[in-house]
């Protein structure tokens, strides 16, 4: 599957879960549902893996931790915020560039309408 392919069957997860359950809930809870959804159809999802960050010589074996990583090529970073900072699209960008990843979704369940908290942050796709 594309990153876009991959995308489009996260989005729909995210919604389903939203329609079901609505805003409000700790970011945790929305990343346990949004995981076993995914792996219900079919793809292969890791939660909270450790990214290395290597700055000059130095390597700090958890430079920060993903929310979600999806079939190896999206990352999915989740907020249950009232409102998303223009810092967190920035935080999914460098996520993208240090791993090398195309595609990253910044999801915000805090939201009233799923589809106004969900950005899409690519890096060179």
């Amino acid at each position: 599957m594309t990153e876009n392919e991959i995308a489009k069957v996260i989005v729909d997860a995210a919604f389903k879960i939203h329609t079901k359950l609505g805003p409000g809930l700790l970011e945790s809870v929305y990343e346990a549902l949004l995981a076993y959804e995914l792996k219900q159809r079919g793809l292969l999802v890791v939660r909270q893996q450790s990214i290395p960050v290597i700055y000059e010589t130095v390597q700090l074996e958890e430079g920060f931790r993903a929310d979600l990583i999806v079939e190896g090529k999206v990352i999915v970073e989740l907020k249950s915020v009232e409102v998303i900072a223009p810092v967190h699209k920035k935080q999914v960008l460098t996520y993208l560039r240090l791993t090398n990843l195309k595609l990253g979704l910044l999801i915000n369940f805090g939201e009233a309408l799923i589809k106004d908290g969900i950005s899409r942050i690519a890096n060179g796709l």
